[in-house]
């Protein structure tokens, strides 16, 4: 049976690191309703989302794109996105993260919801 990881909580869900590698790091992200992270990008990685469960609403380069189980999003370096759940039922998305540095610390916000 495998280990739980430590989840995160943030004021729009939780996040846990599935595995945390030298070439990546994988992570499920689960959003509450209502709730959306904040309109970010990175300089030293990209993210590939797989949205598992849930409805919302993914926004990439101002382009809002409907998020539903089995559709996945390739998001690049320098970027900007978010995603946002709209429906009744948390979203839950595994995020795969490739790159040189996946540290929290290279989230460059541009509008966050909750004051960061």
């Amino acid at each position: 049976m495998r280990k739980r990881n430590l989840v995160e909580e943030r004021p729009w869900g939780t996040y846990e690191i599935l595995e945390d590698k030298k070439l990546y790091k994988l992570k499920e992200i689960v959003v509450n309703p209502g709730e959306r992270l904040s309109y970010q990008s990175h300089h030293r990685r990209t993210e590939v989302w797989t949205i598992v469960s849930g409805n919302g609403i993914i926004t990439l380069e101002g382009q809002e794109l409907d998020a539903y189980p089995g559709r996945c999003f390739f998001i690049p370096k320098e970027a900007k996105h978010r995603v946002e759940c709209n429906g009744k039922k948390p979203l839950v998305l595994v995020e795969v993260q490739v790159g040189e540095y996946f540290g929290e610390d290279d989230i460059v916000r541009h509008e966050d919801d909750y004051g960061r």
